[in-house]
């Protein structure tokens, strides 16, 4: 229904623009049409004649009435429309006909894995996910941050975006000093409960694997760098790098079963070696928005909406969080990212001001001309894991925590995605790995995932050959219930527009289901593989349709659509 769109909203604005020039034309009111909050109300809505009504001056029913007659006079109506309605205090409600919500279907038909896609734009945009600490395994957070990041990816390119992948190690500071403490001492031999073991110290059993595989002299290869260890207990810098590299290696391994890829892993010990967090200190120094208290280096960050001044250097001559944050996004819009989103955890909400406050500084300093908003994020909760009826809240392997590993292997990969993608990334959510593996209704990639299943089942028991269906006569395809189907079909590339630009990958899950529900009633409803074969194959066309949306829309999220269950 693409092309119908592109025809009735072009006869929209002319029939605006004939009613109302002036108002058209300085964009008081611009041409919409909207999907009705009630389906029965009719296929589209449009708003127009009460945004009209204050400017114009005019009772807004009868401003509805003129631009009625107007909107059937134009071609593209008198085409693709069955009636246009007015409602209360002026809405006008269009039902479109038969034939325009058919046109979908060839239009998903002809298009296949491309329907919905729009065309590259030659922007760029850089999505930093995941980011973990080389500290220790991936936990469900890390996990619903790689799927909210991978989606978002995903989606971003629907769009025509040219999107970089990038996570950002944290390999530098006090976490890797008690990694490598840690380590250190499961290597001479004392574990988590001896007397003299620190209590902030890292306790799971993968540091005592890290600790024997080091003293065994071992090779361990991460995406990024290979570490032979020197065996010897007392290499407590060797026994650093190792554990980095070991630790690297294990998050790739979890972000493989994953399935889960990134262009660049940026270090955040390369701000420090190549300068950039000096040069990013002194610009903040000699743009004047900073000044000296207490014995510690301050940002004015009130002058940037922050709530209160914030710490940049501490007075033993160590940087606070934000700063090496600072240097690295002004890393990124110098290699040209003018577009960046980062998703991280909702305790990083307080960095978000402290962050875009030494940007604007240094920006004004350095003449960068990096807007106010920059970067965009998208913040997500922690997840409940649920199993048995019970709250699981640690791993015999991390020790504190459960592992985005365990999570996939007591459901899989496809389960994780879609659970952790079914709710907005700030709401709560509690994962239940029973209802993740059960084969019934209630579990919603189940339901997704059957639905195509189920399509494909029907289309073997055809036995035809699908490429010949986006060219039978779609006429059949007249009922409510093929017709409700086939709306829903057309919104899919609004509903990709929409969640790109909100970057809301949940709801396509939302979509998803819907659609699948949808998809479940119209079978209910209507025998497909019947006798007449006109009907048999508008019907076909019908159900391949929808399984070629369902398998965008999976795709999209990352997950498999599969062919049999």
């Amino acid at each position: 229904m693409l092309a119908v769109n592109n025809e009735l909203l072009p006869a929209l604005a002319a029939a605006l623009a004939q009613l109302a020039p002036e108002a058209y034309g300085n964009r008081t009111v611009r041409a919409v049409l909207e999907s009705p909050k009630v389906a029965a109300h009719g296929d589209f809505a449009t708003t127009a004649a009460m945004q009209l009504a204050k400017p114009l001056q005019r009772n807004p029913r009868e401003l509805a009435q003129a631009l009625r007659e107007l909107l059937l006079a134009q071609p593209a109506f008198v085409r693709w429309v069955d009636a246009v309605e007015i409602a209360g205090p002026g809405f006008i409600n269009i039902r479109l006909s038969a034939a325009a919500k058919q046109s979908t279907v060839r239009e998903v038909l002809q298009a296949g894995t491309a329907f919905g896609m729009q065309p590259a734009t030659g922007k760029r945009v850089l999505v930093e996910f995941v980011s973990a600490n080389p500290t220790g395994p991936l936990h469900v957070g890390h996990g619903r941050q790689a799927a909210l990041g991978d989606a978002l990816c995903n989606l971003l390119a629907t769009q025509g975006w040219d999107v970089y992948r990038e996570f950002y190690y944290n390999d530098a500071g006090v976490q890797i000093n008690t990694l490598a403490t840690s380590t250190h001492l499961r290597a001479t031999g004392c574990k988590p409960g001896d007397p003299g073991w620190p209590e902030a110290s890292y306790a799971g059993d993968y540091i005592q694997d890290i600790a024997d595989d080091f003293l065994a002299g071992k090779t361990v290869a991460a995406d990024d760098r290979s570490f032979t260890a020197s065996g010897d207990v007392n290499d407590v810098d060797g026994m650093r790098e190792f554990a980095v590299a070991y630790l690297r290696r294990e998050q790739d391994l979890d972000l493989q079963a994953f399935g889960v890829r990134f262009d660049n892993y940026y270090l955040e010990s390369s701000l420090y070696t190549s300068g950039r967090v000096d040069a990013a200190v002194q610009a903040l120094q000699e743009s004047g928005t900073t000044f000296e208290k207490d014995g510690a280096l301050w940002l004015r960050s009130t002058d940037y909406d922050d709530d209160k001044d914030r710490v940049m250097r501490k007075g033993d001559g160590s940087y606070t969080y934000f700063v090496p944050d600072v240097a690295y996004h002004l890393a990124k819009w110098e290699r040209g990212f003018t577009k960046v989103v980062n998703i991280q955890g909702t305790d990083h909400h307080g960095t978000i001001a402290r962050v875009r406050a030494g940007l604007q500084a240094a920006s004004h300093k350095l003449g960068l001309g990096i807007p106010t908003g920059y970067p965009d994020y998208v913040l997500h909760t922690m997840v409940r894991v649920v199993r048995g009826g019970q709250e699981v809240k640690i791993s015999k392997r991390a020790g504190s925590y459960v592992t985005l590993r365990d999570l996939i292997e007591w459901t899989s990969a496809d389960a994780v995605r879609f659970f952790l993608l079914s709710r907005k990334p700030d709401t709560e959510y509690t994962f239940d790995v029973d209802l993740a593996v059960a084969k019934n209704n209630d579990n919603p990639v189940y339901y997704v995932q059957y639905a195509h299943a189920r399509i494909c089942s029907v289309l073997a028991a055809w036995g035809g050959d699908p490429a010949t269906l986006p060219q039978v006569d779609l006429g059949p395809l007249h009922t409510a219930p093929a017709q409700a189907l086939m709306l829903l079909l057309a919104k899919y590339p609004a509903m990709l527009t929409a969640a790109a630009t909100d970057c809301a990958a949940h709801d396509v899950t939302f979509y998803l289901r819907e659609l699948a529900g949808q998809y479940h009633s119209y079978y209910d409803s209507e025998r497909v593989l019947v006798d007449e074969q006109p009907t048999r194959l508008a019907r076909l066309a019908l159900i391949a349709a929808t399984a070629q949306v369902l398998h965008n829309g999976l795709a999209v999220l990352g997950v498999g659509a599969p062919r049999k269950m």
